[in-house]
């Protein structure tokens, strides 16, 4: 937690505020590639795992039958 030390100087608490934007802006910013699409919001062409390996019938079987196990 912030102490109010900090915020005593308004420079401090600028770059302090900055840097909680910066965070922020990067976090939200860390969108995956459009070519990596997972396989439930496919809307054509090859669908890949995260790997990047193509993903077929079988490996969605799997998945659709992990739960019932």
């Amino acid at each position: 937690m912030v102490g109010p030390r900090l915020f005593r100087s308004r420079w401090s608490a600028l770059l302090w505020a900055g840097g909680i934007l910066w965070t922020a802006y990067d976090v939200a910013d860390a969108t995956p590639d459009r070519g990596t699409v997972a396989a439930g919001n496919a809307t054509g062409g090859d669908v890949v795992d995260a790997t990047g390996a193509a993903v077929d019938a079988k490996d969605l079987a799997v998945l659709a039958n992990m739960g019932a196990n």
